[in-house]
């Protein structure tokens, strides 16, 4: 039984690369195809801007170097043989491979193409990056793009493990303000939400007293949108909840929103959209109390020492884009 070659085997990497060694050229493999396609010397030449002499030359060179005979002659031009046919067809298989290669190219010097790698906290995803995503849909389909929502904190350590381009959050304890370029985009209202149907929607102008007789739906201990909320009750001179649903889920959050009496604060954006008909079938909806209830301003974040790819640095413009439009409607903080 014969023994198995080796991957490592020299004499494959030879094998591979023998009619390169041998001087094949380019130009040769182009003349080819061109004669495969026209019949004719003459103006296979023509077709790729040489003389005939010069093509007759390059079809014999390309003969003895795959070491066979290419085509035939006859009173009409030319035929290619068996092995022209196979040389031609190859050639023209790897011609048209580095065509798409230089197009692809071209697409990722110009930022058409690439990968962008997006963190966010949960409101500006849906005010942002979600009209973003949009438009790269329709403008850019070749930029594959990855969105990872969570907390400041969390996007803050991808970010430094290399796992993101840039995240749209706000700085917390312990980063290196010295290693990031920040461009703060504005504060994050919030409101408290509840399901369509929910007693306090009876009322006309419910207080934050009402609110306080339910269960509420809030980030785990320490998270900015609960001290923010909790800090603003003990600010105004109410309680704290006493009984409070600890989770960093959004989707759970609205699940239990729909099904239960709770409560729960969330990003204005994310509420604007999640309390629109099309979502959730319009079962949740917002209460109008604590209108000026906000976190501290969120940024667009990145490393100083990362340079931004062309793709990033288009997705970055769109970003830009979409909160200078945001910013003169008024918004932000609105």
């Amino acid at each position: 039984m014969p023994e198995p070659v080796s991957f490592s085997d020299p004499s494959l990497s030879v094998a591979r690369d023998t009619l390169i060694r041998r001087g094949l050229r380019l130009s040769q493999l182009r003349l080819l195809v061109a004669l495969r396609d026209t019949g004719q010397v003459s103006g296979a030449a023509a077709q790729v801007g040489m003389t005939q002499p010069a093509a007759s030359r390059l079809l014999a060179e390309l003969e003895r170097t795959v070491e066979a005979r290419l085509y035939d002659r006859h009173a009409r031009g030319v035929t290619l043989t068996t092995a022209g046919h196979t040389l031609a067809d190859r050639a023209e298989a790897m011609l048209h491979g580095l065509d798409d290669a230089h197009h692809q190219i071209a697409a990722l010097s110009s930022g058409a193409r690439g990968t962008v790698r997006i963190g966010s906290v949960t409101g500006p995803a849906v005010e942002l990056v979600l009209p973003v995503i949009r438009e790269l849909r329709v403008t850019y389909p070749d930029i594959e793009l990855s969105v990872h929502i969570d907390t400041s904190d969390k996007l803050s350590d991808a970010l430094t493990a290399g796992d993101l381009d840039f995240f749209i959050g706000r700085v917390p304890e312990g980063m290196d303000p010295h290693a990031i370029t920040l461009e703060e985009v504005g504060p994050e209202p919030v409101s408290l939400v509840v399901r369509l149907e929910h007693p306090l929607s009876r009322k006309a102008q419910p207080a934050i007293a009402d609110c306080l007789a339910y269960d509420w739906v809030m980030q785990p201990k320490n998270g900015l949108l609960r001290r923010t909320a909790e800090a603003y009750l003990l600010r105004n001179g109410y309680t704290l909840p006493e009984r409070i649903l600890s989770t960093s889920s959004m989707l759970l959050t609205l699940a239990i929103i729909c099904e239960t009496n709770a409560i729960a604060p969330i990003a204005r954006s994310a509420a604007n959209f999640y309390a629109g008909a099309e979502a959730f079938g319009g079962r949740i909806r917002q209460l109008n109390v604590a209108e000026d209830l906000s976190v501290v301003p969120y940024s667009l974040i990145y490393l100083r020492s990362v340079e931004a790819s062309p793709a990033v640095t288009r997705v970055l413009t769109l970003i830009r884009r979409k909160i200078n439009e945001k910013t003169i409607e008024g918004a932000f903080g609105a």
